[in-house]
């Protein structure tokens, strides 16, 4: 994260940008206090892997923990440690794959993991006895039916059975992730439900289960225990088949315009001439392509909001670049902004919106937007935070 441009406005601060996220902090801290409200009596864990689903870990992890979240989660030691560099304080989990050898990185920036075998327990054990900051927490993970990361419930029971032998380690946590919560039948989850309540049996009671995610822990009270994992829906965003509860949209996606142009009837824009003129149009450049995530697919159908209107992008879009026929769109200029993702004269495109255009869903389109676009953090327009 860097101070460039704190305290000045997002219009001064993207006058000379190509292309930019904005990252509305008030938006955040309110979508967290909505999912605090829905969740109860369960801690929320913020789930801020992959960037924060693109929005920039190192702005989102110390602005949710301002706005009082109380634990953090990512999938990779690597994302624990940068949101600890970021000035996050309060607990992090990492949930995926880890090795022995990250014991002593996890221990000495007090991240707690989630371990799969004795020999990694005994690991983070020695660790935490050389570092003076044993018993350390762990977190054991259920595979309850969807076959990923994770152990049998007999498994984890021999597992939790040695961490509690070690001198420096303590179970925490049991904990899986669900199959179909965001589907409309999502009768599964009962049954996953099952597993983890098997798992906690045959192990002996622990502080904390949790396998609610953002759908569950809107949909399904009785599956929050002690703690729900929300991602997507901090960043107003929703899982299908989710009631919203009352959030807001926390990204923008922005580009200026870079040039604006005629192209004469029958004349081609883009690699291959996917698109040829019927009319005579005027054509603008947006200085944004598939290097930053926007996804090739949507050459020719996508669109983006330039004046207020929707306009469709034309041609295959390309590494850093892509057109859109703004024929419609009186005034059109070079410096004038471009709307991916956001709000503009009333429009609206949104990330589901975009990932409906190329058969994907909204948790691809934000997870995949390229670390090469600045990511502004402001509230009301004056920036905080940039990365």
């Amino acid at each position: 994260m860097t101070n460039d441009g704190v305290g000045t406005t997002l219009a001064e601060a993207t006058k000379a940008l190509n292309a930019w996220i904005e990252v509305d902090l008030d938006a955040l801290a309110g979508n967290a206090r909505v999912l605090r409200e829905t969740a109860g009596e369960a801690t929320v864990i913020a789930v801020v892997k992959a960037n924060a689903y693109g929005h920039g870990a190192a702005i989102v992890g110390p602005a949710l923990e301002a706005a009082g979240i109380e634990r953090f989660a990512v999938v990779y030691l690597p994302e624990a440690v940068a949101l600890r560099e970021a000035g996050v304080t309060r607990p992090i989990l990492v949930l995926g794959h880890s090795f022995p050898r990250d014991a002593a990185t996890a221990v000495a920036h007090d991240i707690t993991l989630t371990v799969d075998t004795p020999a990694f327990a005994e690991a983070v054990s020695t660790a935490a006895l050389a570092a003076g900051k044993a018993p350390v927490p762990v977190h054991v993970k259920v595979d309850s039916g969807m076959h990923r990361f994770g152990l049998m419930p007999d498994e984890v029971a021999s597992l939790a059975a040695r961490v509690r032998e070690l001198e420096g380690t303590t179970v925490e946590a049991i904990w899986t992730h669900l199959a179909n919560a965001d589907h409309e039948d999502d009768s599964f989850t009962a049954q996953q439900a099952a597993v983890v309540e098997e798992a906690v049996r045959l192990a002996g009671p622990v502080p904390m289960r949790h396998m609610a995610n953002t759908a569950t822990t809107i949909r399904h009270p009785e599956f929050r225990y002690d703690a729900v994992r929300t991602g997507i829906g901090l960043y107003g965003a929703l899982p299908d088949h989710t009631p919203d509860p009352g959030l807001r949209r926390v990204l923008n996606m922005k580009a200026r315009i870079a040039r604006v142009f005629d192209v004469a009837p029958g004349e081609g824009v883009s690699y291959g001439l996917t698109w040829r003129a019927e009319r005579h149009s005027r054509v603008a450049l947006v200085p944004i392509g598939y290097a930053d995530g926007y996804h090739r697919a949507l050459s020719n159908r996508g669109h983006v909001l330039i004046g207020g209107r929707r306009c469709p992008i034309v041609g295959r879009i390309s590494m850093d670049q892509f057109q859109v026929d703004v024929t419609d769109v009186p005034g059109v200029a070079q410096g004038d902004e471009a709307v991916l993702i956001g709000e503009q004269g009333g429009e609206t495109i949104t990330a589901a919106e975009v990932a409906g255009a190329i058969d994907t869903i909204n948790y691809e389109v934000l997870a995949g937007l390229n670390r090469r676009l600045p990511r502004l953090g402001h509230r009301n327009g004056v920036i905080e935070a940039r990365a």
